[in-house]
């Protein structure tokens, strides 16, 4: 699984000019499910995730995480971070998990989120979204569970 975590005051996800999800401070988090992708990188990522430590403490460093902040993840799947470009123009998405396997870990990460207490809101699965946010410091983290980076 690959994900782009933006730590973010404030996002919101909308489809067809409704509100599906909203988080104040927190992270935004793109996701996208790769075919060789399975339950221990869905846990992989949502102990990632609940365990950066980028918010900023008392002195101004970057040492507490999620739960010590309080903080929310709008989770937002996104199959085309599998996307490759290195040759031509058109990425190829061949990497891409098919829609309901990328859909069913993807659903995984954002429930074992939220057993860890954190708040989860969520976009819509396959659908075109429109995703708002304030991203905060700037702070933006690119994961890999496979650690290709």
């Amino acid at each position: 699984m690959r994900a782009v975590v933006q730590r973010v005051s404030r996002a919101e996800v909308r489809v067809n000019g409704e509100a599906l999800g909203r988080i104040g401070t927190g992270f935004a988090v793109l996701v996208g499910v790769a075919v060789d992708d399975d339950e221990s990188d869905a846990q992989r990522l949502a102990e990632k995730v609940a365990g950066l430590r980028v918010f900023e403490d008392g002195d101004g460093a970057m040492n507490l995480a999620l739960p010590d902040v309080g903080g929310g993840v709008l989770l937002i799947s996104q199959f085309t971070l599998l996307g490759d470009a290195r040759k031509g123009r058109r990425p190829s998405f061949i990497e891409a998990a098919p829609g309901p396997v990328a859909d069913r870990l993807y659903e995984r990460v954002a429930t074992l989120l939220r057993a860890q207490g954190i708040d989860v809101q969520t976009g819509q699965f396959g659908a075109t979204m429109d995703v708002e946010l304030v991203n905060s410091g700037p702070v933006t983290i690119l994961l890999d569970t496979k650690r290709l980076f």
